[in-house]
């Protein structure tokens, strides 16, 4: 036995000790999309993740996207994608292809839980009622079945977690009228940490996390305020698609979630890397007053 790398294994476990302790029966939504999703190992890799979450204690959610894989079904019937102001069109037949898939993937995703020992529930926000929309336009322009959630019923995702379930959370909503819509991922993930009052919101991203200046790596910021994080927006060194993330962050801080990390999915067990380690590797957003975990920026 190599006795210095079994002490090794076992101060992983000690570091882990306090934030186990700390984020014991607390609610963590992960937002689960992009590279990772696309990636047969990296997928299994952060299933294994949060499903360590939950036997630790944790109380974990799922929300995903299914972008790339919606686009790759619209593609393949035939469909032709129309874009105003670089967003996708979603007419009726996009929005069918799209619950078609979205469904198809909450589905494989329960199979990944399951398939570890855990009990999982896949919903889509039509479900219970959960995630009312109104209609999303982009520059009062009509973008089709795209919608901004204007109320979130957690019941549904309240009696999976008393009765031991991970759910996991399809992305689509409805109206006044039901009439179904696409939402998009981020602000699902958003509104849904919000309304269960969670403890951290995860972003799995194909980025590292939010630097001080992006074309330099070593600027990678460990925790941000919120005033820090403004500043950032303001200062002009927030864009690209990090710029809406980081907004979503904000207002998921005001909106009493406690801490929002940003992480970089396409690493192996970012998740657990972030979560119970001192240095942690993407970035966390919390309150001005919020407690400091990290051995510094």
């Amino acid at each position: 036995m190599d006795i210095d790398n079994e002490l090794k294994k076992a101060e992983v476990l000690i570091e882990a000790l306090p934030y186990i302790q700390k984020f014991n029966r607390k609610i963590i939504v992960v937002k689960y999309g992009g590279s990772a999703m696309a990636d047969e190992n990296l997928k299994l890799n952060v299933i294994k993740d949060v499903v360590l979450l939950k036997l630790v204690g944790f109380k974990p959610i799922i929300v995903h996207g299914g972008g790339k894989e919606i686009s790759k079904w619209v593609s393949k019937v035939g469909m032709e994608t129309k874009f105003v102001n670089g967003l996708r069109v979603t007419d009726s037949a996009t929005m069918e292809v799209a619950e078609m898939v979205l469904n198809k993937v909450n589905k494989e995703l329960v199979k990944n839980v399951e398939s570890l020992g855990v009990k999982a529930c896949g919903i889509s926000g039509k479900d219970g009622n959960m995630l009312k929309v109104t209609k999303k336009l982009s520059n009062g322009e009509d973008i089709g079945f795209v919608g901004n959630i204007s109320e979130v019923d957690t019941s549904i995702i309240e009696t999976l977690l008393e009765k031991d379930f991970l759910p996991v959370i399809c992305p689509i909503g409805v109206d006044d009228e039901y009439n179904t819509y696409n939402i998009n991922a981020d602000d699902a993930a958003c509104a849904i940490a919000q309304a269960v009052k969670a403890e951290k919101l995860a972003f799995l991203t194909d980025v590292e996390g939010v630097y001080k200046d992006p074309k330099d790596k070593s600027t990678l910021i460990s925790e941000l305020t919120l005033d820090e994080a403004r500043e950032l927006i303001t200062g002009g060194n927030i864009g690209g698609g990090m710029l809406p993330k980081l907004n979503n962050c904000i207002e998921a801080i005001e909106n009493g979630v406690k801490r929002v990390h940003i992480l970089d999915g396409r690493i192996l067990h970012c998740l657990l890397l972030e979560i119970f380690t001192n240095k942690g590797i993407g970035t966390a957003i919390l309150d001005n007053e919020g407690e400091r975990f990290y051995d510094g920026n």
